[in-house]
């Protein structure tokens, strides 16, 4: 297949204004995925103009309540978890039988991978159903960004069992953040018929694409920062894709009843913050 034909042409049908057939495909979409309207702030299909505006939808705030404190990390998307643990000797699992370079996943430079060797990492899968919003589990400032370009394979997890590489494979844009919690990033997995990667701080990043990786750096203070507080929107797919998220070593322990499957709600707890990350920050 030509996935990224395909891919930039549903992109375009997402963002254009096709009056009767951009409203009937949104009710079939509706129908056909179980999405629950009564959650987003506005419940109407008629009241989305464009299918992008309908996948992009927000939510009323209520719902998503930030119940992660001081000590803990939030959950940044609504999703399912397809993986999460340690990095070993600078491998992800991403299935059974298969591992990829963390590395490679985020770009390919050694000292952006450094930080994160040997600590942890969780991988959320966003279903076409869920809330398309990518949100901060905890306060941050920008460091870097990276746009990696790359296929354009499905990631369900029929496909994350079955393709080799799969996340350091596909076209992806990199956000690395320094935290409370030390170096973290986030990583915007594309995928088949993902017609858009975008930030807050830079719009849309993908497409356009190109055929090489290409990064931009952020300062650490003064106005031009970039600082996002924990709950914050970072970002979104138009379509939906994985993000994968990485720690450095001992920074934190995953919340107990997280495995593999479960079932995330972004603002509910992620994972704890380490009392010695905690300290040493402070």
């Amino acid at each position: 297949m030509p996935k990224h034909l395909i891919s930039r042409l549903m992109g375009k049908f997402a963002a254009a204004r096709a009056g009767w057939f951009t409203q009937a495909f949104i009710r079939w979409f509706i129908r056909q995925y179980k999405i629950d309207m009564s959650e987003a702030i506005e419940e109407s299909p008629q009241a989305y103009k464009t299918f992008n505006d309908f996948f992009t939808r927000r939510l009323k705030p209520e719902l998503r309540p930030l119940k992660a404190d001081d000590n803990e990390l939030a959950h940044p998307v609504d999703g399912s978890v397809s993986q999460l643990g340690e990095i070993k000797d600078g491998r992800i699992f991403q299935a059974k039988g298969h591992d990829y370079s963390l590395q490679e996943l985020l770009g390919g430079s050694e000292e952006d991978a450094k930080p994160f060797m040997n600590g942890d990492f969780a991988t959320i899968y966003l279903a076409p159903k869920d809330y398309h919003r990518i949100h901060m589990p905890c306060d941050g400032v920008l460091k870097k960004m990276i746009y990696v370009p790359g296929d354009l394979y499905s990631v369900n997890p029929l496909t994350a069992a079955n393709v080799p590489n799969l996340f350091a494979r596909n076209e992806r844009v990199v956000a690395i953040f320094d935290t409370e919690v030390g170096p973290m990033s986030m990583v915007l997995v594309g995928a088949t018929i993902v017609a858009s990667i975008g930030t807050v701080w830079s719009g849309t990043v993908t497409p356009p694409t190109g055929g090489r990786i290409q990064s931009w750096s952020y300062p650490a203070s003064g106005p031009a920062a970039i600082h996002l507080k924990k709950g914050e929107e970072m970002g979104h797919f138009k379509l939906g894709s994985t993000v994968v998220l990485t720690f450095a070593k001992d920074a934190i322990e995953f919340d107990d009843d997280l495995e593999p499957r479960s079932t995330t709600r972004m603002g509910e707890v992620m994972a704890k913050i380490k009392a010695e990350t905690k300290e040493s920050d402070d």
